[in-house]
């Protein structure tokens, strides 16, 4: 009888390990293009809808330090959306309690102050257990660069594949950032 008791959790234990291994093989073959978010009046923000299009999405909070990130996203947004560029602010409250508010917070400090006129999607987990699936994926593609503070970039390639990720510390014009969107977009 023990010896069918260990069997049967030795059994488990290897269920529950496969399970795992097939959900990051599940995140490992899926692109960006499976993944949407809610704008802030709560209507769908299909990433599908933009493939295709390179596309940069980058976790922001109004009262964070790095708000100014805001304006240099805008420029890069101007700048490229011409071409097919994309860009979606992704609103966190993770780092720091930095966006307490609901959706006209978030709109008088991005568009009031900061004049954006790229899309802003609702409130959303980045990190963690509770993290908007695609943060999970992202995180699953890119291990060593999540976001560790507001305004972490990720940027989509055309094909829906996560390219590359820039740090808060990274401003939206840093030329790293604007070459590897000049690349996805074919450009030289």
């Amino acid at each position: 009888m023990a010896d069918w008791s260990r069997r049967s959790i030795l059994a488990g234990i290897g269920g529950l390990v496969a399970s795992q291994v097939g959900l990051k093989g599940a995140f490992a073959a899926q692109n960006a293009w499976g993944f949407s978010f809610e704008n802030l009046d709560g209507k769908p923000l299909r990433l599908a809808d933009w493939q295709g299009h390179p596309i940069m999405i980058v976790n922001t909070a109004s009262q964070c330090g790095f708000v100014g990130q805001f304006a240099g996203l805008q420029q890069i947004y101007t700048r490229f959306e011409p071409r097919g560029f994309k860009l979606l602010a992704i609103p966190s409250n993770d780092f720091g309690g930095q966006e307490p508010g609901g959706k006209a917070e978030i709109l008088a400090r991005a568009e009031g102050e900061y004049h954006v006129t790229f899309p802003i999607a609702a409130k959303a987990s980045v990190k963690g257990a509770d993290a908007h699936p695609f943060y999970q994926w992202a995180a699953s593609r890119k291990p060593a660069e999540t976001p560790r503070w507001n305004f972490h970039k990720y940027l989509i390639g055309k094909n829906g594949d996560l390219v590359a990720a820039f740090s808060t510390m990274t401003d939206p014009t840093d030329s790293r950032v604007i070459g590897a969107i000049v690349s996805e977009l074919g450009e030289s």
